[in-house]
C-alpha cells in the first residue's frame, strides 16, 4: 500500500495539516498524510471565507514563504474585499469569500500533485513514544506506521463533543466522528490538557430568502489577489447580503436559554471571546436592540447560505423560529442547525518556537490543538511545523519567524510565551510593529527567507526582484525630479490643496495626505517613466506608502533594533531559575515552567516583571 516508514507523518487534513504536508514534502521529505476522511481534505468547517483583519496578512505571509493557502483562495474565491481602506495601510486586510466545495477540491488537487505525499484514510488512536521521543503512530485498522517526525493537526476532533440544545453527541464536525486515543496517549506522556469550545451558525436554503428585504454587500470594483504570483482578475463576483436581528428575535432566543448548553453548565470549555455566539451577544450587550448578520453564499453552484453572526447551540426549533423573525427570512428553511463543539487542546507553553513539543522530541503540534481558532492561524502553524519537522530531520537550526518579521511570528511567540486559556485569534493590535507588517509588503519581508530554506520558488524570487527594481527606479524618480506649478496647480486647486509657486520635488507633493500617484500621472517626468515601464499598481503602492509613512516606519525600525538586542541574548537550556532569589516568586515559577530561549521572550511572559529582567541581565553578565 505504501512504505511503512516515512520522514514525516501529518495527522489531520485540515488547513494546518495541508500546509504542513505540503511544506515538508516540498522540502524533500517523504510525507504520509493520515486523515479520517479523504473527502474532507481542506474542508472549510465554519465560514466559507479566507482572510480578514490580520488574517489576510497571515495568508499573504504564507504565500510569500511558499505556502499554498493564498493560491487556493485565489483559485476558488467568488468575492474579494480589502477591509479597513478608510484607515491607514497597516490596517488594510484582504478578505475573500470562497466556494467551499471548490476550495476543498483544489487543496486535494494541489496535494496530490506533490510527488512526496502519500495518503491514508484511517484514525490515529495511539502514538509510538519511547524515551520521550516519537517514532510513529498506531491507527484504528491496527497499522503501526514508523516515522522520524509526527505533526498533529487534529482541529476540533480530539474527543470532540457536539451540542445542540440539550442534545449532545460525539463528533469532530457535523456528520463526522471524533478522534479517540491521541489525547490519552499525550496525557500518558506527560502533557497538560484542557478543553475549549467553538461554534458555528445554521446553514440555510438561499431559495427561501426574500433578497428584496436584504441589504446588498458587493465586492471591490477592482478585486486583487492573495498570491503574489497571481495577476488574474476575479470576474462575476457573487454578492453577499446583510440584515439585522431585532427585539422579537432576541425574545425568542432568550426564551430558549433554559435549553442552552452555554447556560446550563453542559459546556465546560472556554469559548472564543471575539467570535461570540448570538446567545453571548444578546446577554453581554443587553443594551443593543439589534446585531448585524451577514448572508454569505457557500459557492456558485449551491443555494446553501452561511448565516455569519448567528453562531448558536440553541435547540434547532428555537434557531428556526428566531431566524423567521428577521425581515427577508420569513419563509426560511434550515439545511442544518448551528451547534457548539467542545474539544481537547494542549496549552501551547508546552511548545518550542519551532512548534516541536518540549515533552516529546520530534513531535509537533499545529492548529486548534494549540488553542487557536481560525483557518489562517491554523494554516501558518502547519507551514512552520512542516518546515521545522524537515529541519529537525536534516539537523538544521529551527526555522523561526520573529515578531518584527511577520504576524506568523507574533502568533507563535504569543502562544509559546504567554499561552492561552481561550481560543486565540489574531488581530492587528497584537503586533507591536504593524506599520512594518503590512499585507502589501509580505513578499518583501519573507520571500527571500522562504527562498533561503528552499520553499519559495525561483518564480517567486524573480517576481520579487522585478518588484524591488521597479520600486528602486520609481523611488529615485520622485526623489530626483521636480514638478512645475503649471503641471500640478490645476489638480491642487481642484482638490482644495495649497498651490506651489516654484518647481517642487515630486516626493514633496506626494507626501501630502490627499495626493496620490493618480494625481501626478500626467506630469511630464512621471508620464515618461510609465511609457518605459508598465503600470505596476503593487509596486506603486509600496513607494507611496513608504513615502507617506516614512517617519512612522523609521520609528518602528528603531524599536525593532532595541527588540533584537534583547532577542539576541540567549538563555541556557533547562536553566535553574529557582537559585536566583532576586527574581520574584511568580517570575521564577513562570520562567521555570516556560523555559524561554531568550531575554526577549522572557520579557513577554505574563508575571515576569521588568525588574526580573534586569536581574536576569545582570546574571547574564550584561
Amino acid at each position: 500500500m505504501f512504505n511503512n516508514h516515512h520522514d514525516v507523518i501529518v495527522v489531520g487534513g485540515g488547513h494546518a495539516g495541508c500546509e504542513a504536508a505540503a511544506a515538508a514534502a516540498n522540502l524533500g521529505k517523504k510525507v504520509l498524510l493520515i486523515t479520517m476522511n479523504m473527502q474532507t481534505i481542506g474542508q472549510m468547517s465554519c465560514n466559507p471565507a479566507m482572510g480578514g483583519i490580520a488574517k489576510g496578512q497571515i495568508i499573504r505571509e504564507i504565500d510569500a514563504l511558499g505556502g499554498y493557502s493564498g493560491i487556493i483562495t485565489d483559485n476558488t474565491m467568488i468575492q474579494y474585499k480589502m477591509l479597513n481602506k478608510s484607515k491607514g495601510p497597516a490596517m488594510w486586510s484582504p478578505r475573500a469569500q470562497s466556494d467551499r466545495m471548490e476550495f476543498a477540491a483544489e487543496w486535494r488537487f494541489q496535494l496530490e500533485n506533490i510527488p512526496n505525499i502519500d495518503f491514508w484514510q484511517d484514525m490515529v488512536i495511539d502514538l509510538i513514544i519511547e524515551n520521550n521521543k516519537i517514532h510513529g503512530v498506531v491507527t484504528a485498522l491496527g497499522r503501526s506506521i514508523k516515522s522520524k517526525c509526527v505533526i498533529l493537526t487534529n482541529g476540533t476532533f480530539l474527543n470532540g463533543l457536539i451540542h445542540v440544545g440539550k442534545k449532545n453527541f460525539q463528533g469532530g464536525r457535523s456528520g463526522e466522528k471524533s478522534s479517540k486515543g491521541i489525547s490519552e496517549s499525550l496525557k500518558k506522556a506527560g502533557f497538560i490538557t484542557g478543553r475549549m469550545k467553538t461554534g458555528t451558525p445554521p446553514r440555510i436554503d438561499g431559495r427561501t430568502l426574500n433578497y428584496d428585504l436584504l441589504e446588498k454587500d458587493s465586492g471591490d470594483e477592482t478585486p486583487q489577489t492573495f498570491s503574489f504570483l497571481n495577476r488574474s482578475i476575479l470576474k462575476n463576483q457573487v454578492s453577499c447580503h446583510m440584515c439585522y436581528t431585532n427585539k422579537k428575535v432576541h425574545e425568542i432566543l432568550k426564551a430558549g436559554f433554559k435549553n442552552s448548553p452555554l447556560f446550563d453548565g453542559s459546556i465546560k470549555g472556554a469559548g472564543p471571546r471575539y467570535c461570540p455566539s448570538i446567545e453571548d451577544k444578546i446577554t453581554r450587550f443587553e443594551d443593543k436592540e439589534r446585531h448585524q448578520i451577514f448572508i454569505e453564499p457557500e459557492g456558485r453552484k449551491t443555494c446553501e447560505i452561511y448565516v455569519n453572526g448567528f453562531s448558536t447551540s440553541l435547540p434547532e426549533k428555537i434557531q428556526h423560529d428566531a431566524l423567521r423573525e428577521i425581515p427577508g427570512f420569513e419563509k426560511v428553511k434550515l439545511f442544518r442547525p448551528g451547534y457548539a463543539i467542545e474539544y481537547d487542546y494542549f496549552p501551547p507553553t508546552q511548545l518550542n518556537h519551532s512548534l516541536e513539543t518540549k515533552v516529546v522530541e520530534n513531535l509537533f503540534f499545529a492548529g486548534q490543538i494549540n488553542g487557536t481558532t481560525g483557518y489562517e492561524e491554523a494554516a501558518c502553524q502547519g507551514l512552520i511545523a512542516g518546515i521545522n519537522a524537515s529541519h529537525k530531520i536534516e539537523k538544521l537550526p529551527p526555522f523561526i519567524i520573529k515578531r518584527n518579521e511577520g504576524y506568523i511570528g507574533v502568533l507563535i511567540d504569543d502562544l509559546v510565551t504567554k499561552g492561552t486559556d481561550e481560543p486565540y485569534r489574531m488581530f492587528t493590535s497584537r503586533a507591536e510593529y504593524r506599520i512594518l507588517l503590512r499585507q502589501d509588503n509580505a513578499d518583501l519581508r519573507l520571500t527571500q527567507i522562504g527562498a533561503s530554506i528552499g520553499l519559495a520558488s525561483s518564480e517567486r524570487v524573480e517576481r520579487l526582484n522585478y518588484k524591488l527594481d521597479y520600486i528602486k527606479k520609481l523611488s529615485h524618480l520622485i526623489q530626483s525630479k521636480n514638478i512645475s506649478p503649471e503641471e500640478i496647480n490645476p489638480t491642487l486647486i481642484n482638490l482644495g490643496e495649497s498651490t506651489i509657486k516654484n518647481k517642487t520635488r515630486i516626493s514633496k507633493i506626494l507626501s501630502r495626505p490627499n495626493i496620490s500617484f493618480e494625481h501626478v500621472m500626467n506630469c511630464s517626468s512621471v508620464s515618461e517613466f510609465f511609457k518605459v515601464n508598465k503600470l505596476d499598481r503593487e509596486s506603486i503602492d509600496q513607494v507611496e506608502i513608504s513615502l507617506k509613512y516614512s517617519g512612522y516606519i523609521e520609528k518602528e525600525r528603531e524599536n525593532v533594533e532595541k527588540f533584537n538586542r534583547l532577542e539576541n541574548i540567549t538563555l541556557p537550556k533547562n536553566f535553574n531559575y529557582t537559585k536566583i532569589k532576586s527574581i520574584s516568586s511568580e517570575g521564577r515559577e513562570k520562567l521555570k515552567r516556560i523555559q524561554p530561549n531568550t531575554i526577549g521572550q522572557a520579557s513577554r511572559i505574563s508575571g515576569v516583571s521588568p525588574s526580573d529582567i534586569s536581574v536576569l541581565l545582570v546574571h547574564m553578565g550584561r
